[in-house]
């Protein structure tokens, strides 16, 4: 799950944001380029005041109009020289700092598709997608802003320092004593400004979750009259973040405030006790000028303060909450080796969820037989206790090469999270899985799952064409009479009365389609690339009767060159089946064939006919 904001206080804010150094490494030399010619900049603007000096003591007090013509010449070439290096210093930064985000939303994204099944289980999708996006978007802009003038206004306070220091050194300690209190203001405004960025981030996060489900679930809201209760929901979200930001404001509204009026008063004060030197004679009239105008020249640096401290702060906010995601584990290609007990069985005595587990080494002998097998099986998931009951408990059952297996079981048994199990979207906590003998926890899991093909009981679509979507099933080299087989397999002939046939644009999820088409169309990319082991999650749910009684007919002909096991709900999917496997409370029943478990079995006939034996509870 997500962080809680009160973690921001435990942090560094210097810690966090240095983890971006890979990211800027690349590109150092242009930022470090870029911070020098605006220290320049900034210190041409230092230059000003001695001109003046130079202009009062000299060409004004001495009447030379050529002088004073001669100095506002300075002026004017100081002025457009500082300009230029601005502009100069973002012109360098912009194209890096783009690629720099690019490149972050880049690892973002593939590292989102290398994570397990269980990580996306538990992340809401808006707190991913504001990670993505306005995350990101604040650190190109820190990278671009405050990390290059927390430098350089560093450093021009330095220089202004000593400027005024060895202009007048009385006047330069009356405006030097604001700069304990203000370090105390920044310190206690740093560490509150910290948490109340994070909450205002991990709102907009739950914000944006509101309005992507909305968009997605527009159908179900509109049928069902939700649209006020929706918006009354979005409203609350949207009232409450709108609190957290009036909170920041009010929060660097005070810190501006304090640091803008501090030096202000000190500057006052410089400003009389150098009037009174200068009336006694012990202070010229354009040293003054020069001191204060040097003062006024560093109010800029000396304000932008709190505001750059402010960034700073969202910036390291930001950072934390994309590297919460990038520091989640992998999926690993290594499982076997660190899960001792992958390449271990159950030994058969216990039975039971309270029983003890007894770890044997696996047999050899029908654990090295081709097929689909499941050994000593136990599943919880990672994020339930370790001594909850598995959801999955001992599941041993073979299925025979060119055998297709049906899985029955009531609603909550665990059918769905046993099919997960074969490709690997969730792993095994005990026992093994292996194909032809090899456990599939020692595969790489790109072999896998061109080993593998699955299509779930809700299919899902993207935002591409029809032959897209169903040729995601197989290689690139996939051609148009593969994808015409797996349609004609899945009795998708509609796809040739749609607008642009194979090209046709199917819409975000599909759902421009039927229920039916998009199951035909998750079938057919099942399908399309002839694979050895096939798991199918009630494939046909969707279908009407008719259409449901093509497809197994065309079905039966992939079945026969496929090890195949199938969730199955009806009777008519059983019938694909050779053999039937019944999971009742995470365990396997009964093995048999259709005619023998209706003989044998009193749950199976319930369930066959209609009857459920009931709803296993704590079981996903």
């Amino acid at each position: 799950m997500p962080r809680t904001h009160a973690t921001a206080k435990d942090r560094s804010a210097v810690r966090t944001l240095l983890r971006l150094w890979p990211y800027v490494h690349p590109i150092r030399t242009r930022l470090f380029s870029a911070a020098f010619v605006a220290v320049v900049a900034s210190c041409l603007g230092l230059v000003i005041p001695l001109v003046l000096k130079w202009m009062v003591d000299g060409p004004v007090a001495g009447r030379d109009p050529g002088g004073v013509w001669l100095g506002a010449l300075a002026l004017l070439l100081l002025g457009i020289a500082e300009a230029v290096l601005f502009g100069f210093r973002r012109w360098l930064v912009a194209r890096p700092l783009a690629g720099v985000e690019a490149a972050m939303r880049a690892d973002l994204y593939r590292h989102l598709q290398r994570l397990p099944v269980a990580f996306h289980d538990r992340w809401p999708s808006g707190q991913l997608l504001s990670r993505a996006t306005s995350d990101l978007m604040l650190l190109r802009m820190f990278l671009a802003f405050p990390l290059t003038f927390l430098l350089v206004n560093a450093t021009t306070i330095l220089v202004g320092i000593v400027i005024l220091l060895a202009q007048q050194w009385t006047l330069g300690l009356v405006l030097l004593t604001p700069i304990v209190p203000m370090v105390i203001l920044c310190w206690l405004f740093e560490s509150r400004y910290s948490i109340v960025a994070r909450q205002a981030q991990d709102q907009v996060g739950d914000l944006t979750t509101v309005v992507e489900e909305s968009v997605l679930g527009i159908r179900i809201i509109k049928g069902f009259g939700r649209h006020r209760s929706q918006a009354r929901a979005f409203r609350e979200l949207s009232q409450r973040l709108r609190g957290t930001e009036l909170g920041k404001a009010r929060l660097l509204a005070g810190i501006w405030a304090l640091i803008t009026a501090i030096p202000e008063l000190a500057i006052g004060a410089a400003l009389v006790l150098g009037t009174v030197q200068v009336a006694d004679g012990e202070l010229s009239a354009g040293t003054l000028v020069a001191f204060l105008s040097t003062a006024l020249a560093l109010r800029w640096p000396v304000d932008s303060i709190g505001f750059l401290l402010a960034l700073s702060q969202e910036a390291a906010t930001a950072t934390e909450r994309y590297f919460e995601v990038m520091d989640a584990k992998e999926e690993s290609d290594a499982f076997a080796q660190a899960l001792p007990s992958a390449k271990t069985r159950l030994a058969p005595a216990e039975t039971g969820p309270s029983a003890e587990v007894r770890v044997v080494p696996a047999e050899t002998g029908p654990s090295g037989a081709a097929g689909l097998a499941f050994e000593g099986v136990i599943f919880r998931y990672p994020d339930a206790p370790a001594d909850s009951t598995p959801v999955l408990a001992r599941i041993d059952l073979r299925v025979r090469p060119g055998e297709t297996m049906a899985l029955v079981g009531g609603t909550g048994s665990g059918k769905t999270t046993l099919t997960a199990l074969v490709p690997r979207l969730h792993e095994v906590t005990e026992g093994r899985i292996t194909l032809d003998g090899e456990d599939i926890a020692a595969m790489p899991r790109e072999r896998l799952r061109e080993l593998v093909s699955v299509a779930f009981e809700e299919p899902t679509l993207f935002s591409a064409s029809v032959g897209e979507n169903v040729l995601m099933g197989t290689g690139e080299s996939a051609g148009e009479a593969e994808l015409e087989r797996a349609l004609d397999i899945a009795q998708a002939g509609f796809v040739g009365s749609l607008p642009q046939g194979f090209d046709t644009q199917v819409g975000e999820q599909g759902l421009s389609l039927s229920g039916g088409q998009r199951q035909r169309l998750a079938l057919a990319r099942a399908v399309v690339g002839r694979p050895r082991f096939l798991v199918l999650d009630d494939p046909l749910s969707a279908l009407d009767v008719h259409t449901e009684a093509l497809v197994e007919a065309a079905l039966r002909r992939v079945l026969e060159d496929t090890t195949a096991l199938v969730v199955a709900h009806r009777p008519s999917t059983v019938m694909l089946a050779d053999r039937v496997a019944l999971l009742s409370q995470g365990r396997i029943a009964a093995v048999g064939t259709h005619q023998e478990l209706l003989r044998t079995n009193a749950e199976y006939a319930w369930l066959m006919s209609g009857v459920e034996a009931g709803a296993e509870e704590g079981v996903r």
